[in-house]
């Protein structure tokens, strides 16, 4: 007996009810030409994933179960596993409902509901404990979703095994950073090997806000190999045909997808994140205020690669304080990516704001007001531009800039999407090197030019910061890994440093709470996984 699966990886657009529908009722039809006797999509495919507090307004839910009728009446010649939000009495499920030959044949509820990091399930969904299992051309088929194969010894595990459940067929959401493919990749594999199953997982691909998800679905034999992926970043059609010979042994036939590196699929993620953001939001065309630096020269790089060059718009903004290198390397960068570079001089505005501001700037000690206003001002112009011609403001800092506040509120924080906001400096010229790789893209001179804001004379970055070197793998075990100073300090790190770049991290939770979205690419980015009070005395006063 022959059992061909089709596993749809689809991009779907949170709150795109009838686009959505469409998209899976074209993916059904791709399955059905393609002989497939099932067909899976990933996690809230019918809604988009995570929907948040949509799912709280009945409206919504409503139209989500209309949209997952038409589908249902559309789905015939094969099977099909599409997951939605259910409702039964006031109850809100993170549900698949099977659907065979255009009738509703059974709904899973899913069980373990994830709520740590990015996720909040329980903030809107409701646990089950029934399983669901099928048969199909002699196989017996398991239906979970997501987080159901992640818990060791979950109700989706032990009723698979006890069952002599052939295959699971699992549907998720499961959001990319750094390295979270080989993770997910052994959670499969040990959720097999418990269960004596095939599992088949089709994850979500596609970005929403912060998140991407990268696909990369999976089939996965009962010893924990890999047998089948599907490509990653992209929507794809991954087919896999299962066959049971004359002594009862299944043989399976799926393509794999060709590996990513650490740097090709971080800058994936990035490109994903940006086209996905800045389309379906609504825009065409980005800003980008290019300062001749290594940050707004990947940002740039990236959103050329996201969106086409004839879609980005550079913008110097040249002050008393821009070397003339630098000012040279943005038009370069310009050139070479073949973007539309806009000049607006900067010096004779900050002098009437000078000018302007000369009375009550007598009193008091002069501090680092005229490097932010420099920034505001260019903010300022940036916004312009998109409140005159549509264009979204894609903001240029990084993720060191971004921890320890080395960027001014209403300056260079100004924007709709910060495209490298989950980026640490060390990575930025990683990436740098990667997209040089291919073809010279960013100046050799931007790369190896020490960082610098260029808002005072002969600025750099290092002035009021370690070298990044220094400050990326303090922040990562802050950040990222919970460490306390003191735990730091015993890494071999100088205590003096860790303890000022701590208090900075701490201090500067404000600034961060009003910066635009940006991609998420490390296991903990600032906001949607690491929310921290804005007034907090714990954290300081545990260190003194």
């Amino acid at each position: 007996m022959n059992l061909r699966i089709a596993q749809a990886q689809i991009n779907p657009t949170v709150g795109d009810l009838e686009g959505n529908k469409k998209k899976i009722i074209n993916y059904i039809k791709q399955a059905q030409e393609a002989g497939a006797d099932i067909v899976t999509f990933p996690e809230l495919a019918v809604c988009g994933y995570p929907p948040e507090d949509l799912l709280l307004k009945p409206g919504f839910l409503r139209d989500t179960d209309n949209a997952l009728k038409s589908i249902i009446t559309a789905s015939k010649g094969v099977t099909s596993v599409i997951g939605f939000a259910d409702t039964d009495d006031s109850k809100v499920f993170n549900a698949a409902a099977v659907v065979d030959d255009g009738k509703l044949t059974g709904i899973y509820h899913k069980d373990e509901l994830p709520n740590y990091g990015v996720f909040d399930e329980k903030r809107y969904f409701f646990a089950d404990t029934r399983c669901f299992v099928f048969e199909k051309n002699d196989f017996r088929i398991a239906i979970n979703i997501c987080e159901d194969i992640w818990i060791s010894g979950s109700l989706a595990e032990r009723y698979a095994a006890m069952n002599n459940v052939n295959i699971a067929l699992n549907i998720s959401a499961s959001p990319f950073h750094a390295d979270k493919l080989s993770v997910r990749r052994q959670i499969v594999a040990s959720f097999a090997e418990r269960t004596g199953a095939y599992v088949c997982y089709n994850n979500l691909v596609g970005a929403q806000d912060e998140l991407v998800f990268d696909g990369g679905s999976l089939v996965v034999s009962p010893e924990g190999k890999l047998v089948g992926c599907a490509k990653r970043f992209e929507e794809d059609l991954l087919i896999t045909d299962f066959r049971v010979d004359e002594s009862n042994t299944i043989s399976v036939s799926s393509p794999c997808a060709s590996e990513l590196d650490r740097l090709e699929e971080t800058y994936k993620a990035l490109v994903l994140g940006t086209r996905d953001y800045v389309h379906k939001n609504g825009f065409s065309n980005v800003v980008i205020g290019l300062s001749g630096g290594i940050d707004s020269s990947l940002t740039a790089a990236v959103a050329v690669d996201a969106l086409g060059k004839d879609h980005v718009m550079g913008v110097t903004m040249p002050s008393q304080y821009t070397s003339n290198e630098t000012h040279t390397d943005a038009e370069i960068l310009a050139e070479n990516l073949g973007l539309r570079l806009i000049t607006v001089p900067l010096q004779s505005i900050f002098a009437e704001y000078l000018k302007a501001l000369e009375e009550p700037f007598k009193e008091g000690k002069q501090g680092l007001e005229n490097e932010n206003l420099q920034a505001r001002i260019r903010g300022n112009i940036l916004m312009a531009l998109s409140n005159r011609f549509g264009w979204l403001v894609l903001t240029t800092g990084n993720k060191s800039e971004m921890a320890v506040g080395y960027c001014t509120l209403y300056g260079d924080m100004a924007g709709g999407f910060a495209v490298i906001k989950d980026v640490p400096k060390m990575l930025v010229y990683e990436l740098s090197e990667y997209v040089n790789s291919k073809n010279i893209i960013i100046p050799e001179s931007v790369i190896e030019r020490p960082p610098s804001a260029e808002l005072k004379p002969d600025q750099k970055d290092e002035d009021s910061l370690p070298p990044y070197a220094v400050l990326d793998p303090i922040l990562q075990a802050y950040v990222e890994e919970d460490k306390s100073p003191a735990e730091i300090i015993e890494m071999g790190f100088d205590p003096q440093i860790v303890n000022e770049i701590t208090k900075l991290v701490d201090r500067n939770e404000y600034k961060r709470r009003q910066a635009p979205p940006g991609v998420k690419i490390t296991p903990k980015a600032f906001g949607r996984d690491r929310r921290l009070p804005i007034t907090n005395k714990y954290l300081i006063n545990a260190r003194t």
